[in-house]
């Protein structure tokens, strides 16, 4: 799920708390916005997941991480750097949303699990991302988004698409967001993490797997945002992903799905 989703800051999406007397600039809780206006905006804090060792793994452990967002508001832009995503997002017509930049792909080392034995270290990438998300009716309570992700040969390409639902947005911005998605992959994204070749197999006796791209997987994510006074906010977010049948099958994944659930607790300056 750690490449998989991430639509919305993709994630693990670290989400981070305005003055309450500031106008949230993106009304929807998986949409972090630390501006009070326009100008610069700093935050920082940190948080806890609790997730699958690797994708694949059904070995999961807690691991604790720091949480920054540093944005720049125009009006309805905000220029950011928010954990593994710097970029754009604009608001347009009150109904549309645009977002593009660049996003790192962390990799894997074989030292994280006896089951990578033999199957080397995947390295590190640098993907760019775009997204369109629209407000189905009047406002922002039901919306759809999809996005695009692609990097160079060695990662491919990953398509998601997503439709989710707002409950309890008391405040812009606040509330729970719960949206099911899917992701489709490119043969070259999926056999990154999943695929094992024949220096592979000789090295680590898994045998060889070729998987095609196409569908990948579905699931379902839910990403909390509540605010407490001016400086601070508490984040929560849990999600499931089932991959597809192909993957599965993959001597790589020891489960057919994965889930996470992770709290976070931000400062604004």
């Amino acid at each position: 799920m750690k490449k998989a989703i991430r639509i919305a800051v993709t994630v693990a999406a670290l989400s981070v708390c305005a003055p309450a007397s500031a106008e949230v600039l993106f009304p929807m809780p998986s949409v972090p916005d630390v501006t009070d206006g326009d100008g610069w905006a700093f935050s920082v804090g940190g948080g806890f997941e609790y997730e699958a060792e690797y994708d694949g793994s059904d070995d999961y452990g807690a691991e604790a991480e720091p949480a920054f967002i540093i944005q720049r508001r125009s009006g309805n832009q905000v220029w950011f750097l928010e954990g593994q995503e710097l970029g754009w997002r604009g608001l347009y017509a009150d109904k549309w949303m645009l977002q593009g930049g660049l996003r790192f792909e962390g990799g894997r080392e074989e030292s994280e699990a006896p089951a990578l034995a033999g199957l080397g270290d995947v390295d590190d990438e640098l993907m760019g991302m775009v997204e369109v998300r629209r407000a189905l009716g009047n406002d922002w309570t039901n919306w759809a988004a999809a996005r695009l992700m692609a990097g160079d040969s060695d990662i491919g390409t990953l398509g998601v698409i997503a439709a989710g639902h707002t409950f309890g947005a008391n405040e812009r911005g606040m509330g729970v967001d719960v949206f099911a998605f899917a992701t489709f992959g490119s043969s070259a994204f999926v056999n990154r993490d999943f695929g094992v070749t024949a220096e592979q197999s000789a090295n680590s006796g898994l045998p060889v797997t070729d998987i095609d791209g196409g569908y990948r997987s579905f699931g379902i994510q839910a990403v909390g945002r509540w605010r407490f006074g001016d400086s601070w906010q508490l984040q929560a977010e849990a999600g499931y992903e089932q991959y597809n049948s192909d993957i599965a099958d993959s001597p790589i994944a020891q489960d057919d799905y994965e889930s996470e659930v992770g709290v976070t607790l931000i400062y604004r300056f």
